[in-house]
């Protein structure tokens, strides 16, 4: 499972499962804004499952605040934010094994600091926040930089294959391809 984000989805997550017969065995966290993290606690301790985030942004499992706007994080006041009970760190390079699948961790800070991408079996990126189909992962937010992210870009994106599908955090399905042709953010780095 990846990004397990908000309101609640565990619910949701517990219907499919049942549906289909799954059983999740991993929770992957791309980043840790709360659209993507606020259902990593129940679904990972419901299951009985860890949580693999990178080190830099383990502790917004906790302190979802520590990377919002002030606004935002405001309207946060009150609530508890907890980490599951199995909690494991990553770091670029790291290569999980899971469900027959080779899955390297590649750390892509820009959107936040501690930002990861999972290559699969070097086919598929799921590039979460950090690249979209026309555009890229905003770096205005606490622990963003606009230059973490052109650095993120120009040597953990365009170094690519052109074939690989890119799965990212919001929005349609694309590859590198079809971003290096396209994406405005890209375009202007060269190779």
């Amino acid at each position: 499972m990846i990004d397990p984000g908000m309101p609640d989805v565990s619910f949701e997550i517990l219907k499919i499962c049942q549906e289909h017969h799954l059983k999740p065995i991993a929770t992957l966290v791309t980043h840790g804004h709360l659209d993507h993290t606020f259902s990593v606690f129940p679904v990972c301790d419901g299951y009985g499952i860890p949580a693999y985030i990178h080190t830099e942004d383990r502790v917004l499992l906790k302190h979802p605040e520590k990377a919002l706007s002030q606004v935002f994080a405001q309207s946060l006041e009150g609530m508890v934010f907890s980490e599951p009970a199995d909690v494991r760190e990553l770091r670029n390079g790291d290569i999980l094994d899971l469900a027959g699948m080779s899955i390297s961790a590649v750390h892509a800070p820009g959107h936040t600091r501690g930002s990861i991408m999972y290559s699969i079996s070097d086919e598929v990126l799921i590039s979460g926040d950090v690249l979209f189909a026309g555009s890229i992962g905003r770096t205005d937010q606490p622990t963003g930089s606009p230059k973490d992210m052109e650095n993120t870009l120009k040597k953990k994106i365009l170094p690519l294959p052109d074939e690989m599908r890119v799965l990212p955090g919001h929005g349609e399905e694309t590859t590198i391809g079809r971003e290096r042709r396209v994406n405005p953010y890209l375009k202007n780095l060269g190779r």
